[in-house]
């Protein structure tokens, strides 16, 4: 089994154990939300999709695990750090870059390191994919902006030298 499935099994294993359905319906809806659109970004940006979609899938474990979200980046980052060290399936720098994502994604308006600004975008992503109709949170509106731009660039076809010509 891989590491990011064997991650999975642990977050599955957490919010299933959750008593409120809408916890964990929420639960399964964002934290994997994140981690696909996490992983879309990451192959878009060259960086590392497996860790992209592991920090992805814990960023607001404590949301879920505690009830509320106060300080909830850096709660999750230390249930992560917690987990991921008991898993034993990923190095020391690893987790780091996995728990400082984590540890930073709340703050939508500081420029942190790539890691860091990958997972802030796939939170943002996901909470707009949910619900298109939903205008974005304030400190969500200039990033949708930037990954609205980043997504439309990239599905443009690349003009060939045909396309040129004509």
């Amino acid at each position: 089994m891989n590491r990011l499935e064997r991650v999975r099994e642990e977050v599955d294993r957490i919010l299933t154990c959750l008593l409120c359905d809408e916890d964990r319906r929420c639960g399964f809806v964002h934290l994997y939300g994140v981690s696909h659109a996490a992983t879309e970004l990451a192959y878009a940006r060259g960086l590392d999709v497996e860790l992209a979609a592991v920090a992805g899938m814990l960023h607001d474990l404590t949301n879920y695990t505690e009830g509320e979200s106060s300080d909830h980046g850096l709660k999750s980052a230390r249930l992560a750090e917690r987990m991921l060290e008991r898993l034993a399936l990923f190095s020391p720098d690893e987790v780091a870059t996995i728990t400082h994502a984590i540890a930073r994604h709340s703050d939508k308006d500081a420029i942190n390191e790539p890691m860091d600004e990958l997972l802030k975008d796939a939170d943002a992503l996901q909470h707009w994919l949910y619900d298109p109709s939903l205008p974005p949170q304030s400190s969500h509106a200039e990033r949708r902006g930037k990954i609205e731009t980043e997504l439309t660039q990239r599905s443009r076809p690349c003009p060939t030298a045909e396309s040129e010509v004509l």
